[in-house]
Parts: C-alpha cells; sequence; structure tokens
C-alpha cells in the first residue's frame, strides 16, 4: 500500500506545487490523477519515486518511507516503482532493445551496464517485455523510427524490466491519438487486472479517466480537491468539474473544452 501524508512541494522560485497533500493507493488499485496543468499532478508522481525532493512529508510505500530514503536504499526501493513518461524518454538513436534492457541498469554491476553486457536472463526477459507489448518486431530498430504509439509501449516494456510492484505513468497519452490512447491505456489495464500492479495516472479526458480508473483524485493549485470512484466521475456534478477546473471550463462530450491548450497555462504539473 501506498501512503502519502502532508506532502508538500515548495520550487526554489516559490512555487506551491504541492500543498499537505494526503491520500491512500491500495494494492492492485488503477488510481487516474485528473486536473488542469499547473496543479500538482506530475510533481505528485515525480515526489513518489523521487525524482523531485518533496519539501514536506511522508511517502510510504508498503511501511518504508521513500521521502526519507537516500543513496543505495533508495535506489534499492526504487525498483520497485517504474515510471512512464509523458514524452517517452527513449534514448532515440538507441534500438529498441537496448532502450527496453536499459531498465535493468539497476539491476547491473557497473561495469557490466558500461560495456552493454547484460546477462542471457535479461535479454531474454527483454524479448519477452516486447513481445507483451506487441512489437518484439521492432527490436532492431532505432526508437526514432517508431510511431508515438510504438516508443509508448516501449515506455511501458523498459518499465516492466524492473519487476515493478506499482507504475507512475505522467500524462502516458497526451500526444497520442484517440485510438492511440485507449491503445496504451489497455495494456496499462492489462497489467493491473493480469499482474495486481499498481497503476497511477495522470490524465486529462474524462471519457478515459471513466473507462479505465478504479478511483479518482482531483487536483487544483497543489490540493487535493476531488476523491471519487469511476462510478462518482460518471455522476459527477457541473460544481464538482468546476471546483476541479475552474469556473470557466466547460463540459463537452469526450473531453474538456477549455484546457485542451492547458500547457500554455504555464507553471508546474
Amino acid at each position: 500500500m501506498l501512503e502519502i501524508r502532508h506532502l508538500t512541494k515548495i520550487y526554489d522560485d516559490g512555487t506551491v506545487a504541492l500543498n499537505d497533500v494526503s491520500f491512500t493507493v491500495e494494492d492492485g488499485e488503477f488510481l487516474i490523477i485528473i486536473g488542469l496543468s499547473g496543479s500538482g499532478k506530475s510533481t505528485l508522481l515525480r515526489c513518489i519515486n523521487r525524482l523531485v525532493d518533496p519539501t514536506e512529508g511522508d511517502i510510504l510505500w508498503n511501511g518504508v518511507n521513500l521521502a526519507k530514503l537516500e543513496g543505495e536504499e533508495l535506489r534499492n526501493a526504487r525498483r520497485e516503482v517504474g515510471m512512464v513518461f509523458q514524452h517517452f524518454n527513449l534514448v532515440k538513436r538507441s534500438s529498441v532493445f537496448k532502450n527496453v534492457i536499459s531498465g535493468r541498469l539497476g539491476f547491473t554491476p557497473t561495469w557490466r551496464s558500461f560495456l552493454g553486457r547484460f546477462s542471457e536472463a535479461d535479454q531474454k526477459k527483454a524479448h519477452k517485455a516486447l513481445s507483451r507489448l506487441g512489437i518484439d518486431d521492432q527490436a532492431k530498430k532505432r526508437a526514432d523510427e517508431l510511431s508515438g504509439g510504438q516508443q509508448q509501449r516501449v515506455g511501458i516494456a523498459r518499465a516492466l524490466m524492473q519487476d515493478p510492484k506499482m507504475i507512475l505513468a505522467d500524462e502516458p497519452v497526451a500526444s497520442l491519438d484517440p485510438v492511440l490512447a485507449h491503445n496504451i491505456l489497455e495494456y496499462l489495464e492489462i497489467l493491473n487486472q493480469e499482474d495486481g500492479m499498481t497503476i497511477i495516472c495522470s490524465l486529462h479526458y474524462l471519457d478515459l479517466v471513466q473507462r479505465y480508473s478504479t478511483r479518482v483524485i482531483g487536483l487544483r493549485k497543489g490540493e487535493i480537491v476531488y476523491e471519487g470512484s469511476r462510478e462518482d466521475i460518471r455522476a459527477m456534478t457541473d460544481e464538482e468539474f468546476k471546483e476541479i477546473y475552474g469556473e470557466e471550463a466547460q463540459r463537452v462530450t469526450g473531453g474538456i473544452e477549455g484546457i485542451l491548450d492547458e500547457t500554455k497555462m504555464g507553471g508546474q504539473a
């Protein structure tokens, strides 16, 4: 179980990205975080795996406080938490296979990883991950030869190399069209349902939230303003919607009018 207790993040420029955020995530949940750009979604995910250091608060993962760990203890704890990024975060000039097997770097002696000498078991594991994501036939291609949807599948396969118990997905479908968005979320759903893997994912569109989430948290200006189930989202009132997205936002079929260009609003997401 993941427990977030009074988590606060204040950036050096004084921006309060998270303000006293507390919630729990049970094992095997598919939790989706919603909110405008600048609401704190990305900061929250990056605090959980310590890509960003919180200013205050605790991050308890199966009883271990990730917020207090340093060095080797932190590296070992991170092995259980995979990360999927909005812009894929691949080495574009390297092969798909090399990108995926890099997910084993934290388990491999430095000299072996430096020379690219991964074990036979790790190589088989990489091919299995690629096969599971339906792209084993792309293994020898450069990452930048693949479509956006394929590159995101490479990112998921790389995360699987850690044998994670939880995957954090930061806007994983923001740059994809609706068909590919469903395709990527279906893969995450399979990991959630078949492997019992906890998924925490930030998304924009309520139709996707309604389809894939088991629970939802809404952030606004770094604070939790909404918590509910998939059914609660389907029955969301206009008042609840505006509490998350603001008075100027309008609900439309298949998305949220008024926040499609929200990245122009700036701020830490």
